[in-house]
């Protein structure tokens, strides 16, 4: 990857990975359910007018827009407003990974091979290290909702291979449309009509600054940025950065909301984002990235030396080869499909 397209990758994980803290400042603001709402429809509107109709079929929009933002991420905002800590989620939200290879097994009838079992089972182990620790220090009922949450992400994952959007952003933005309306119905029968009016009748800069954020910066900048990266190179050249989010996200959580990080703690990260990496990453790109890390000491010496004996070059010719070290422009891979996200 260019520097430039690694400088970005790292830079959505990034704000994928501050994204928990920021909803922290949201939950402070307004009941979860309806700002939750609120994030699907700023990031729906007006950008829905903006990118042209949707690529895909109703069905997967409705599909991915209930299990996304109705299910994981509504499930994700009430296990953070039931104590689950903003660094912690970033993290147990990975196990995602696991519940998409799972669903994928019998949905898709893609059967894990040894190396990505062994990998569910580190990950499970991370979750369980995490579970035990959260169950002794915190409540256990916001890490069980934020566990479901990373299993409707994973139906969400699936949701979205079989719809094969090829427009990563254009499908975000109709998917953000369908979430509104339910999630302000649930708000209206679980949280009420009054403490929802009485958070919008308050909203301040803080507020607004949570919704904007959650909404624009982590959806649609992020998923556009996202969507750019999987269309310009191979998945396995860009999924790797996703494990980047909890480090970000407990990084940022310590020094902004003051959450310690425990030895059990750092225990079930290491678990947890080992056995994701062994999940989701194709073997044979972890395949290619050992070759090269062999390799490239040796290269480095002989392509100095090649370049400075070889003639400048002339005139290109059409319809001759490139000459080998020159890098070929890529096209779009149809097999590799972004997922949603933060």
């Amino acid at each position: 990857m260019r520097p430039v397209h690694i400088a970005l990758a790292v830079l959505v994980t990034a704000l994928w990975g501050v994204n928990f803290v920021v909803i922290e400042v949201g939950l402070d603001h307004f009941p979860p359910l309806l700002f939750c709402a609120l994030r699907f429809l700023v990031a729906a509107l007006p950008a829905v007018f903006l990118v042209g109709p949707p690529r895909v079929a109703w069905r997967w929009i409705l599909g991915v827009g209930l299990a996304l933002g109705v299910a994981k991420f509504g499930l994700l905002f009430i296990g953070m407003h039931e104590g689950m800590p903003a660094g912690l989620s970033s993290l147990v939200l990975q196990i995602q990974a696991v519940f998409t290879a799972l669903f994928a097994a019998v949905v898709l009838a893609e059967r894990p091979g040894r190396r990505r079992l062994l990998g569910m089972a580190v990950a499970l182990a991370g979750i369980a290290v995490a579970a035990v620790d959260e169950g002794t220090s915190g409540p256990l009922l916001g890490f069980v909702l934020v566990v479901a949450a990373a299993a409707f992400w994973g139906v969400s994952n699936v949701l979205t291979r079989k719809a094969a959007p090829p427009d990563a952003l254009n499908f975000m933005v109709w998917v953000s449309l369908v979430p509104v309306l339910p999630l302000l119905a649930l708000s209206l029968v679980f949280e009420g009509a009054r403490p929802d009016v009485e958070a919008l009748s308050r909203l301040d800069w803080a507020g607004v600054g949570a919704i904007v954020y959650v909404a624009w910066v982590t959806t649609v900048f992020g998923f556009g940025i996202w969507g750019f990266l999987l269309r310009t190179y191979d998945a396995s050249a860009v999924a790797p950065f996703s494990l980047l989010v909890p480090v970000f996200g407990m990084s940022s959580a310590a020094l902004v909301l003051g959450e310690g990080i425990s030895a059990p703690r750092w225990l079930a990260a290491a678990l947890l984002v080992g056995g994701v990496a062994l999940t989701s990453l194709p073997a044979g790109g972890l395949s290619r990235m050992r070759l090269w890390a062999r390799r490239r000491p040796e290269l480095r010496p002989r392509r100095r030396a090649a370049a400075a004996d070889a003639p400048g070059p002339g005139p290109a010719v059409p319809g001759t080869p490139a000459p080998a070290g020159t890098t070929a422009s890529r096209t779009p891979s149809t097999a590799s499909r972004p997922s949603p996200r933060g």
